[in-house]
């Protein structure tokens, strides 16, 4: 069983919480100070305080060396890292990785190394504490940046609190990955995917965090615009219910069968093809979705060649503008 130590003892807190009543007849200005217990707490602390092998200790970053890593454990004697046991990952740097002042948990192997230290583990640790970790690192969603070891077959390596971590070719990036060695070296930004402790499984994806990134980057976009502003698009694609024009900026809306033109039409592809130009107007934007028009479009209206031009208050033709926060009502992001 492994014991994770905290940096207090029960014994020294049932010791400080006795009352101690200090009585004196003298005047209070010619009383001598008496330190009280709690003067001598971290020192009673260090000394009720025991270390077995076994143990998983925290403690403070107070030494680096070329060769291991001093930590104090507010302890009588202190923890030492040899270089070996600070990492299973093979491009680690003791001088890089480690910074002073950084708190690190690590297993206990010795009580003495033959000098008065106690001989630790962090690797050790991590293999013991890491994978509870990552579990809430994945259902939080939280982003983790590593840096790629090695590509193999599949994929990439790369290492997270100290332990093995698989990235899968179609993981890496939104667009397809053909040399995966150019990964190699490279820092990542990434969610967990997968945990699992029981086979030694994790797995990361560089993909999803792109994908938000991209989602993030689209609404940003479509904040700006206004409805009723009128632009040119091309048709990219025809369907049963209507057609998908592309606006600009990355953007592209829905022209429903209903607003192709003023009259009734049994599909889009008797008045439209894909490729062809139009002039569409704004008329919705909802859930992150805009939504056009070709039949409300006037003669004589501005228009827009491209939306990234186009101004945060807008109006056409005596049609009320939208301002920003009204749009951003509209929307859920």
């Amino acid at each position: 069983m492994v014991r994770i130590m905290t940096n207090e003892s029960n014994t020294t807190n049932d010791i400080l919480n006795e009352d101690v009543t200090e009585v004196s007849s003298l005047p209070e200005e010619n009383q001598e100070v008496v330190p009280s217990m709690d003067d001598f707490k971290d020192e009673l602390n260090r000394s009720f305080k025991k270390i077995d092998e076994g143990d998983i200790v925290k403690g403070k970053v107070i030494g680096i060396s070329d060769a291991e890593v001093t930590i104090d454990l507010s302890y009588y004697a202190e923890g030492i890292i040899p270089i070996a046991e600070l990492s299973n990952d093979p491009h680690f740097s003791i001088k890089g990785d480690v910074t002073l002042g950084e708190e690190i948990s690590a297993l206990v192997l010795r009580t003495d190394d033959g000098e008065g230290n106690i001989l630790l583990s962090r690797k050790k640790a991590d293999d013991i504490l890491a994978w509870d970790s990552l579990k809430a690192v994945m259902e939080a969603k939280d982003h983790r940046k590593v840096k790629v070891a090695q590509a193999v077959n599949g994929g990439v390596v790369t290492y997270l609190n100290g332990i093995r971590a698989f990235i899968p070719a179609s993981q890496l990036s939104l667009s397809y990955v053909e040399d995966l060695e150019s990964f190699v070296g490279k820092t990542l930004e990434v969610v967990i995917i997968t945990v699992d402790e029981s086979a030694k499984k994790l797995v990361l994806s560089a993909k999803e965090v792109e994908k938000e990134k991209a989602i993030d980057d689209k609404n940003s976009k479509i904040s700006k615009l206004q409805l009723g502003l009128v632009t040119t698009g091309v048709v990219e694609k025809i369907a049963p219910y209507g057609a998908f024009v592309t606006i600009g900026d990355g953007l592209s809306g829905l022209v429903h069968i209903s607003q192709i033109c003023g009259k009734r039409i049994k599909s889009p592809s008797e008045v439209l093809k894909e490729g062809e130009e139009v002039t569409v107007k704004i008329i919705d934007i909802k859930d992150g979705k805009v939504s056009l028009s070709i039949k409300a479009v006037e003669d004589k209206e501005d228009v827009l060649d491209d939306v990234e031009e186009a101004p945060m208050e807008y109006s056409s033709d005596g049609d009320a503008a939208t301002g920003l926060a009204s749009l951003l009502a509209n929307i859920k992001l």
